[in-house]
């Protein structure tokens, strides 16, 4: 009983195993996608709105340094040392994020440490921000003139 029960299993695996059809060679071995049309209209138009705002924005980055200032869950000095870094230098950016339960203040978009560093010692001098300030790496945001003179 046992032979034929194996015997049978065996058979059956055969047939499995050989049962494969071969490919014919005058086939093509190629994917033929159906999409709608309209769909590569509609990834142009995305991406010339897109690159419209690039340019209106500047919305191009790279990777800089900003100065970590407050790390706090009080709003209210964040956004009274948000306004004073806005008064006493208006050329930069100040940002807030919320990651809670704290709010996290960083100043400026800067490209070369130096840069930071002299922003840093500056903040420190004016005594606008009593503590510990941090250079920090991230991507920054290029201005105009920044990446005109960038691609001379």
């Amino acid at each position: 009983m046992k032979k034929l029960i194996l015997t049978a299993i065996s058979c059956i695996a055969f047939t499995i195993v050989f049962a494969q059809t071969t490919v014919d060679s005058t086939e093509s071995n190629e994917i033929i996608i159906n999409k709608d049309p309209r769909l590569n209209t509609v990834a142009k138009n995305e991406a010339q709105i897109n690159d419209a705002n690039g340019v209106l924005l500047g919305a191009k980055a790279a990777r800089g340094y900003r100065l970590m200032l407050l790390n706090t869950n009080n709003k209210d000095v964040a956004i009274k040392l948000r306004a004073q870094l806005l008064q006493n230098f208006p050329e930069q950016k100040v940002y807030m994020s919320f990651q809670p339960p704290y709010i996290k203040v960083k100043f400026g978009d800067f490209l070369d440490k130096d840069e930071a560093e002299d922003y840093k010692t500056q903040i420190a001098n004016d005594k606008i921000v009593l503590g510990n300030i941090y250079i920090v790496p991230d991507l920054v945001e290029l201005k105009q003139d920044k990446t005109a003179s960038s691609s001379n």
